[in-house]
């Protein structure tokens, strides 16, 4: 797995690329702007870029731009984007299209080395990453409206670890049920929330996210 970071801090860009190598992914590039990041994945065909939402010049959102870029131009490169902030806003825009091959974390949240390279690896293969924090927060805003009535404790519980991509088999490790019980309680949540069973991660996802944000 190759693997290319967009980083102006340059101990948080030696950090992540330290942390992936020793996970045995290979860091093609390291770069503290946008232009040069997008040079990288055109020349470098990496599986993941790793970017932080604010680079230089201005340090707004030239990062997310540049997400966005390679979302719509390199469809085969997951993109992980890290924030020192929650902006659900750019959070959303990433996700726009789709939910397969993206992810968005925050970077004082990030706390557990195997599960970020779990995350790296997933958003890789095309699945999704999302911290926890933003999940919780659209769910809260759907809550206010009294939308997630429907569902009990735990549904809403598998529903908020479906939603930071995490797969039926991920859920049953987290909350020590057995892989069966996620089927049936994922296969409740579509039906109590009209949403299509979808053939994978990604477009679960994407369903879910679409639905929380409405």
């Amino acid at each position: 797995m190759r693997a290319v970071i967009a980083e102006d801090s340059v101990l948080l860009r030696e950090g992540v690329a330290g942390v992936l190598r020793a996970a045995d992914i290979e860091v093609v590039g390291c770069c503290q702007t946008a232009d040069d990041l997008l040079r990288m994945v055109k020349s470098d065909s990496p599986d993941v870029a790793i970017v932080d939402i604010r680079l230089p010049p201005t340090h707004q959102d030239e990062g997310l731009r540049a997400a966005l870029e390679i979302r719509a131009r390199h469809a085969s490169v997951g993109v992980l984007v890290l924030s020192q902030y929650l902006e659900l806003g750019l959070a959303l825009k990433l996700f726009a299209d789709r939910a397969g091959g993206a992810g968005y974390l925050l970077k004082d949240r990030i706390s557990d080395i195997p599960e970020f390279i779990g995350a790296v690896r997933r958003i890789a293969e095309g699945g999704s990453a999302i911290d926890p924090i933003i999940v919780s927060t659209l769910v809260s805003k759907r809550r206010d409206d009294d939308l997630l009535g429907v569902l009990t404790p735990r549904e809403h519980e598998v529903l908020v670890l479906m939603a930071e991509g995490r797969s039926n088999q991920g859920i049953a490790d987290r909350l020590v049920i057995t892989l069966r019980a996620v089927e049936k309680y994922v296969s409740r949540i579509f039906g109590k929330l009209g949403l299509p069973s979808a053939g994978s991660d990604s477009r679960r996802v994407l369903a879910v996210l679409l639905y929380l944000r409405t």
